[in-house]
């Protein structure tokens, strides 16, 4: 009785310190989106610290998709909210190669045809094992905190706070102005 009762308790401690080295593992695990950086579509390394303080969307974009036009909506979103928001573009030609350009190519594109200012970055994977470390945060829960969907289209889009923590993920076909984008910037705009 007494060795049943020993090996029980080495059992139970040897599983509960299982437990504490996977739980701080998967804690160790999580990061912060400002932790990491991409080359901008001029090549220039640019820290995603850079944009603490705004609400940053993030979209996964191509010029050659049913989506395209929606440039058009993220540029008027930039523009209207741009002292609380950051709109950040990441070509990517992951989806039936709709963004076969080179980044000079997507740059000039987007400037002409959609009058883009926001924040352009390099021609990335957003899925896959090539995923860029800011879609495999993006699209991991044990990093981000809950979510784990990856882009399954062009035009999906990342929206994080102020605090840089991701707080929802929308679809291609939901358009920059949809209110369920926008109301997070008016209801912060109306409680200043």
């Amino acid at each position: 009785m007494i060795k049943n009762n020993i090996f029980y308790i080495l059992i139970t401690n040897i599983i509960l310190y299982l437990s504490v080295i996977f739980c701080n593992i998967e804690l160790e695990e999580l990061s912060s989106f400002y932790d990491y950086s991409a080359k901008d579509i001029n090549g220039k390394l640019i820290s995603m610290d850079s944009f603490k303080g705004k609400s940053i969307l993030i979209v996964n974009v191509a010029s050659r998709c049913g989506y395209t036009s929606q440039y058009e909506g993220l540029q008027e979103l930039y523009e209207t909210y741009n002292d609380s928001l950051v709109v950040l573009g990441f070509p990517s030609n992951d989806f039936l190669w709709q963004e076969p350009g080179t980044n000079s190519d997507i740059k000039l594109f987007c400037q002409r045809t959609y009058g883009v200012n926001f924040p352009m970055f390099e021609k990335i994977h957003v899925k896959g094992k090539n995923k860029h470390p800011i879609y495999e945060w993006l699209s991991a829960s044990k990093m981000n905190g809950w979510n784990n969907e990856t882009p399954d289209w062009n035009f999906n889009k990342y929206l994080l706070n102020k605090e840089g923590e991701l707080i929802k993920v929308f679809k291609a076909d939901v358009k920059p102005q949809d209110t369920l984008i926008t109301n997070h910037f008016i209801i912060k705009s109306s409680n200043k």
